[in-house]
């Protein structure tokens, strides 16, 4: 059960998690619609773990080593994890692991995924090093649900941020991981309060003009 009418948050990770973060701030205020419930790693050594439980959040550990390549069986005793916890929202920020049909299935449409770029374009790795490549001026990040294909799924929000002269790949990156932070909350919000929903693989917007929330222009070199 939810507090109030905040949904329960699982956030998963491998790594630092500093969209982790990010969502850990924004469910800091009693207004966000969704509540940090549980953050969960497959690695124990995750720095983020450490940051999570600083913030009085719940952590867990499920290796995925011991599962050998039974990608369901290590996701199965995730989801009893999740569901122990009671989480209602997933949101995946770093988790680098390929999930199966089989989780995705149990939790579509409640599992949301960041990625460094504007979908459907740059799917994948590498994405700052593709878009300096091909020449596009503009790039970005994309929030969206998950679904068994990588870096596929309903499309929930964006945010667009210029590549500027004399870029590299780590200057492109720095400036969309910025992005990413202030994205990556306004979504979850989105979807939590019940403004943001899939509906025959698009996301529809109650009420309509909520949908402008969810585009977000950083047009300065300091977005």
């Amino acid at each position: 059960m939810s507090t109030g009418q905040r949904k329960r948050l699982g956030i998963l990770i491998s790594g630092r998690g500093s969209n982790m973060a990010a969502l850990l701030q924004a469910a800091k205020e009693p207004s966000f619609p969704a509540e940090a419930t549980l953050v969960l790693s497959n690695r124990a050594d995750a720095a983020g773990l450490s940051y999570a439980a600083g913030e009085g959040v719940q952590t867990a550990v499920v290796d995925h080593k011991p599962f050998g390549r039974d990608r369901e069986a290590f996701e199965r005793a995730m989801d009893a994890r999740l569901r122990a916890a009671g989480v209602e929202l997933i949101c995946l920020a770093g988790f680098m692991r390929l999930l199966t049909p089989w989780f995705v299935k149990q939790w579509r449409d409640r599992m949301l995924n960041i990625h460094p770029s504007l979908l459907p374009a740059f799917k994948g790795l590498h994405t700052h090093e593709r878009a300096l490549e091909t020449g596009v001026r503009l790039h970005g990040c994309t929030v969206h649900f998950v679904r068994a294909e990588m870096d596929d799924g309903p499309i929930i929000a964006q945010a667009a941020v210029p590549v500027l002269p004399g870029d590299d790949p780590d200057a492109l990156a720095a400036r969309v991981l910025k992005a990413e932070h202030r994205l990556y909350p306004l979504a979850l919000g989105l979807v939590a309060s019940g403004q943001a929903k899939a509906e025959n693989e698009h996301v529809v917007f109650d009420p309509p003009e909520t949908a402008c929330k969810a585009l977000v222009l950083a047009l300065d070199a300091e977005a």
